[in-house]
Formats: C-alpha cells, structure tokens, sequence
C-alpha cells in the first residue's frame, strides 16, 4: 500500500478490480481492466454511436448513410419505404415461369424441363414421354417397370 492513489478500479459493478494500467471506453468514458474494455465485455450503452460500418439496402444493394446516434435498422426501413431504386421489373419477376404443358395441369418450374420427343415443357411429374402421353409416340428409352408381353 506504498501508491494508495495509484491505478484505478474497474467501472464494471461485477469486477471493481484495481488496474494499474486502465483502459479508458472511447464511447462512455469509463475506466476499465483489460477483461472489461470492450464494448460487448462491459454492454457499452453508446457502443452504437461508434459503430462505422454502412449498412446496405437489401433491395438496390446501395449503401444508405446513417448519421450518429441513428440505429441503423430504422434509417434502412424508412430507405426501403422512400427513397428505394430498385431494379426495373424486380417486383414483377416471377421465379417460376415454365408451365407444364399436360392438358390439366397447372405447376410451373423454375426451369424448362423439353420432352425430347414433342418439345414440349413440362413439370418434372410429367416429364417422361409416358407421363404426359407424348404426341410423338416414341419408343420409352426403358421398359423399367413394365412387363414386356411376347
């Protein structure tokens, strides 16, 4: 007890350790051991307002400015309800856009499934030439399944 004024103590309430070498929080300017000096160790109540990462709009992918002392997330949505570009025809692209063309039904898929036979687009159930009874006729490419008379 030689430097009783030496050093300080941890402004953590769980911790109150004596340090001779605090750290200072930047944000709310209390005196911390090296335990405690970070923002998420001491639950910094103005943590945000040092945070300077841009957040991006989901929908144009524009970063949107947010000035100190906003919270991001509500500048962001209000970017999104306003002032938002998006990209011509975002809202109307459709992801699946090929019909089945079997008479009856209504799937779509996200990609053209061709009958090799006819060249018509189908849904993967009816993709087989004997699913979607092909105009063609063809000759299956297998008889897997089916018992072959003689």
């Amino acid at each position: 007890m030689e430097f009783p004024d030496l050093g300080k103590h941890c402004s953590e309430k769980t911790c109150r350790q004596l340090d001779f070498l605090p750290l200072k929080c930047d944000a709310c300017k209390q005196d911390f051991c090296k335990d405690h000096f970070t923002y998420a160790a001491h639950k910094c109540p103005l943590a945000f307002t040092k945070d300077v990462r841009v957040p991006v709009c989901p929908l144009c992918n524009s970063p949107v400015p947010v000035k100190k002392g906003e919270i991001p997330d509500v500048v962001v949505s209000a970017h999104m309800d306003g002032e938002c570009r998006r990209p011509p025809g975002q809202e109307t692209a459709k992801v699946f856009t090929f019909r089945c063309s079997r008479e009856g039904c209504r799937r779509r898929e996200m990609l053209r499934v061709a009958c090799e036979e006819c060249r018509g687009s189908f849904c993967l159930q009816h993709r087989h030439p004997l699913d979607h009874g092909c105009a063609r006729g063809g000759r299956p490419a297998s008889s897997a399944g089916f018992k072959v008379k003689p």
